[in-house]
């Protein structure tokens, strides 16, 4: 079962926010083919070049965009300053291949930093280590040692860049450091820069694999692991310590593409709740098209969770404990304090729901569709809740609030589930019918 971490008040919002908006967006967009077209098609990186010097999203509306993730039930969001193909999205003053100097005339982080500062979310940037146009990256320090020297330089340059010119920045998100090792980055002396421009920074654990076993903690936050929080990435892994789950709004790709089927706003919600569920963020990417706009669909099904949470949100913010008794032939549960929520992916539509493995004291029952308190009966070690509708109340998942009069506690069922703990309870439990593999005996 998840605990609640003991963190610094710098960073205790990020375990509160539980849901952000990733945004992956560039002049790949304008391809439609997917973040990773340029390198996945083997495309003429020149001609690539100049397409993107040329790409012109004059309808990117910042503000609108930050209005989306705000109703959304947002709480921060992470942008793509720049990704893999190397183009990058602010003024930057040491290339010339930015959404400023290029056609758009624009500096979109700082528009983005505004729009969402604005809105009341947290602000995050993504980067990429490597650069696609750049062989010195994918050479090494061993094969180019002045190449590598001159990237490094620009790569620890450009991250100063959108570290001190817009404002506290509060979450940032590298990608992209393979082959190079955390050593061949220098990402130690980087992230101990980042934190001197930005003290309360969260910086995620993508910062090259270490030549060696052991790092000082002090230099990379916390975790040997490299970084303050883990990013399990298309799947929702717990990790014992901060930890973002990112996920695409799509079946595959980050970046847009029109032949992408959108995934429903109920599979939108089901991972929200199997981050909470296991104590952990999910960090849901949106893909603008070439001209900046957010795909309706996908808009649609992020609306409809931002609804949801607007009725249910206390199941997911804030939230401390996870997993605690064996729901889940009937959904997914969070916890806080000595409250319980139970979200039911599966209406039964039968008028009562049996609880299994919950030891403490039951106060109150509530349905929090509408607000209407149930009523209920407890045993040692179950609870059985009656008054539940036929109709499903809720066109997403219905939450009920269970609030007790002690801490959460759970028997052995509910602490280990299948396949750990114990076998010998399983045994007891089996022998009950006794010993025979025959029917009766």
């Amino acid at each position: 079962m998840y605990q609640k971490l003991d963190l610094p008040e710098k960073w205790q919002w990020f375990q509160q926010a539980r849901y952000g908006m990733f945004i992956h967006w560039g002049p790949y967009a304008a391809i439609g083919r997917g973040e990773q077209v340029l390198f996945r098609d083997h495309m003429d990186p020149v001609q690539y070049e100049k397409a993107a010097c040329l790409w012109n999203p004059r309808e990117f509306d910042a503000k609108r965009l930050a209005r989306i993730a705000r109703e959304a039930g947002m709480k921060y969001a992470c942008l793509t300053t720049r990704h893999h193909d190397g183009y990058c999205l602010w003024d930057s003053d040491l290339t010339d291949y930015t959404s400023m100097k290029q056609a758009p005339g624009r500096d979109f982080v700082r528009e983005y930093v505004d729009a969402f500062r604005a809105e009341g979310l947290r602000i995050g940037l993504y980067y990429s280590w490597l650069d696609w146009r750049v062989p010195a990256f994918f050479d090494g320090p061993e094969k180019n040692p002045e190449g590598f020297k001159a990237m490094k330089a620009y790569i620890h340059g450009q991250i100063e860049e959108l570290l001190t010119r817009y404002g506290q920045i509060d979450h940032f998100f590298f990608d992209g450091s393979w082959p190079r090792t955390y050593e061949e980055l220098g990402s130690a002396e980087l992230v101990a820069q980042m934190r001197r421009w930005q003290p309360g920074i969260l910086i995620n654990n993508r910062l090259g694999k270490s030549e060696t076993k052991s790092v000082n903690e002090e230099d990379v936050g916390l975790s040997a692991d490299h970084g303050d929080f883990g990013t399990p990435e298309l799947n929702v892994t717990a990790e014992k310590r901060l930890w973002e789950a990112c996920h695409v709004s799509t079946w595959r790709l980050w970046g847009y593409a029109p032949g992408e089927q959108v995934k429903p706003s109920e599979q939108l919600l089901d991972l929200l709740c199997e981050c909470a569920e296991k104590g952990g963020n999910l960090l849901m990417n949106v893909a603008p098209d070439g001209d900046g706009n957010i795909p309706p669909a996908v808009e649609k099904n992020l609306i409809e969770v931002g609804q949801w949470l607007k009725v249910n949100g206390e199941a997911v913010y804030g939230t401390d404990n996870g997993d605690i008794t064996e729901f889940l032939t009937h959904g997914r549960q969070t916890a806080r304090g000595n409250t319980l929520y139970l979200i039911i992916r599966f209406w039964e539509g039968k008028e009562t729901l049996r609880v299994n493995d919950l030891l403490s004291r039951v106060q109150r029952v509530t349905l929090l569709s509408n607000g209407m308190e149930l009523p209920f009966e407890q045993t040692e070690s179950d609870l059985v809740i009656h008054g539940l509708p036929a109709e499903k109340p809720s066109p997403l998942f219905p939450v009920i609030r269970v609030e007790c009069a002690e801490p959460l506690k759970t028997n052995e069922w509910g602490q280990y589930r299948n396949w750990c703990g114990d076998p010998e309870r399983i045994a007891r439990w089996a022998a009950q019918r006794g010993e025979t593999v025959m029917v009766g005996r």
